[in-house]
């Protein structure tokens, strides 16, 4: 894909997170949608992976240790083929294999069930020491949350993956800068982020999560690294293409009603269109 095509694929996405978390009238939009150009660059472009057979031996592996977020995940995994973009709409209802977090036992293309904020890294972590005890070449990534980084099981999964010397973990910090309560600086600051993962010895890159150049060359860069797992925190905007989401705490873990969805939708054609005219 091109730059124009991934920057429509991480729209369409945007659109299916609004979407669903309207139908379940419940969810966590905020978060998926700063998220939704990270999750379309690693699912068009940089992960090994097959919707036709999901648990294919060799395929890269996610893990969204944001469980939270898992709007974000489902869009994503159904705009790239791994079940119908209708399912959206049955976010979070009963019956529904879409549950409120990502559940590796029903849903197509998910690698790890969670949730339970810190503990998804551990999980990546686990997999990326097993791809290297069996001397397998696939890669893992896993995405975090900046608020989810105040969990101290976070830095205890970091100084194994450097201990163990894991380039083939890749670990994603979505800094927004916001969680449920508010500001990160404010609840309990984590910063500097990439100064912390230098001193648990990983190869650090920041970029503007919201920019696929520097999306592109920061998943490039950490391919090329070797000796050390690579965290890139992506810096970005919590609520990203819906004006009345963007930058609001309180779209954390809210639905939009019907008036709110139509809005949040003009908006998203309005960001559509624009595309289609560069």
């Amino acid at each position: 894909m091109n730059k124009s095509e991934l920057m429509k694929t991480a729209n369409e996405i945007r659109k299916g997170i609004v979407t669903a978390v309207h139908s379940a009238k419940s969810g966590h939009p905020g978060g998926s949608l700063s998220a939704a150009d990270i999750y379309t660059y690693l699912f068009f472009e940089e992960m090994n992976i097959d919707p036709k057979d999901p648990k294919k031996a060799d395929r890269d592996r996610f893990v969204l240790s944001k469980g939270h977020t898992a709007p974000g995940y489902y869009s994503t995994l159904a705009n790239r083929g791994f079940f119908p973009v209708e399912d959206l709409t049955t976010l979070r209802k009963v019956g529904s294999y879409l549950q409120g977090h990502p559940d590796m036992k029903h849903i197509p293309g998910v690698d790890m069930s969670s949730g339970s904020l810190g503990q998804g890294i551990s999980a990546a972590v686990g997999m990326a020491i097993s791809a290297k005890l069996s001397g397998e070449d696939y890669r893992v990534y896993t995405l975090l949350g900046d608020g989810e980084i105040q969990e101290g099981q976070v830095w205890e999964a970091s100084m194994l993956a450097a201990h163990r010397k894991l380039d083939n973990l890749v670990v994603i910090v979505d800094n927004n800068n916001l969680q449920i309560d508010g500001a990160i600086t404010d609840v309990n600051s984590p910063y500097p982020i990439d100064k912390k993962f230098e001193a648990f010895n990983f190869h650090v890159i920041n970029i503007d999560g919201h920019d696929f150049d520097a999306i592109a060359a920061a998943f490039k860069e950490a391919r090329e690294t070797k000796g050390q797992p690579t965290a890139i925190i992506a810096k970005t905007v919590k609520g990203k293409d819906v004006s009345f989401m963007e930058n609001q705490a309180s779209w954390h873990g809210a639905a939009p009603n019907d008036e709110q969805y139509a809005t949040a939708m003009a908006d998203l054609e309005k960001v559509g269109e624009a595309l289609c005219q560069k």
